[in-house]
């Protein structure tokens, strides 16, 4: 295993649990793929797809925001 994913699983260890879940499901599909390349569910792909957009435009959100929103999700 390497060193990156020994640290992520770390930090995924100190995760909620439903926060776990969404992860291992995430993992899982990847590990299904079997080499493929991993495939966005489609419910996901517009907020992914503008994810990029903003990034290539470097539109970040502030560390406040970001602890708005991760409040605002119980997290």
């Amino acid at each position: 295993m390497t060193k990156v994913l020994e640290d992520v699983l770390e930090k995924v260890k100190r995760l909620p649990e439903d926060r776990q879940a969404y992860v291992a499901e995430v993992l899982e599909q990847i590990v299904a793929a079997d080499g493929d390349l991993f495939v966005v569910p489609e419910e996901h792909r517009a907020g992914v797809l503008e994810g990029f957009q903003q990034a290539e435009r470097g539109e970040f959100a502030t560390d406040e925001e970001m602890a708005a929103l991760w409040k605002k999700c119980g997290l």
